[in-house]
């Protein structure tokens, strides 16, 4: 029993010395910027965001084109994020505090402003050579306003979430009246192939007129081409017979 809350006894005082190791690291870090630099790195994040949060709109416009054109992305970075926290921010008013920080590789000027609706808190994060490198606003909502803030973006993922329910149970409930009208398709279809075909009127039959018809009987021909040579009195070898026409059945009734 004794050996184990040794063994946890040295594992507490472990976890400790840890804690203080990387306490001091840090005040060993903030240590390193001297008075001068942090001075420098102070002034300089309070007159950047000065000059942003107090430039007319008519200016702001000129300066936005000028970077735009000069590629000066931290600029334009940094005048996208005062415009996002403008509408909630207000006027500016005056500086609280501001502190320097050094981090990996550069330094960060922290500014606490005061404005017409809240404060916010600026940072500018440079480089060693104390160069811009990019800048954020954050403004400080109150709780009452980050609950609302909470419960707004709840009712909007949940509104979005139930109209697409919605929208999906309307589109489900529109099958039956799919299937419908695909049966109505359907059979209409089968009527009209099951309806009969128009029959064609039918189609003039040429009256032949028999009485233009010759009648192929030679020996008939040569009788009646030999009884009108006798009865004219003339050579049989002078007529021509073209046609024969057969006299109605009145005409031979009468005689």
């Amino acid at each position: 029993m004794k050996q184990n809350m040794k063994r946890v006894l040295l594992v507490l005082c472990m976890i400790t010395c840890l804690f203080s190791l990387a306490a001091c690291s840090k005040n060993s870090e903030a240590e390193e910027i001297d008075a001068a630099t942090a001075a420098e790195i102070c002034q300089a994040a309070e007159e950047m965001l000065e000059r942003l949060a107090t430039m007319p709109p008519e200016e702001m416009a000129v300066e936005e084109k000028s970077w735009t054109k000069s590629k000066d992305n931290v600029m334009l970075e940094g005048l996208s994020g005062w415009k996002n926290i403008q509408k909630d921010s207000g006027d500016f008013v005056s500086i609280l505090s501001s502190t320097a920080e050094e981090t990996h590789g550069g330094y960060i000027g922290i500014v606490q402003a005061d404005f017409t609706r809240r404060r916010v808190e600026y940072k500018l994060y440079l480089t060693s050579d104390l160069q811009n490198k990019s800048m954020s606003f954050t403004p400080e909502y109150t709780a009452s306003e980050k609950m609302a803030k909470a419960g707004m973006n709840t009712l909007m993922g949940m509104g979005t979430v139930f109209a697409v329910l919605i929208f999906i149970s309307f589109l489900i409930s529109c099958f039956k009246y799919i299937n419908v009208f695909e049966q109505k398709m359907k059979d209409k279809g089968k009527v009209q192939a099951a309806a009969p075909a128009p029959v064609p009127a039918p189609l003039p039959v040429a009256v032949v007129d028999q009485e233009e018809e010759l009648v192929d009987d030679l020996e008939l021909v040569v009788v009646i081409t030999a009884a009108i040579a006798a009865a004219g009195g003339t050579v049989a070898d002078g007529l021509v017979v073209r046609s024969i026409k057969r006299a109605p059945a009145s005409k031979w009734k009468r005689a």
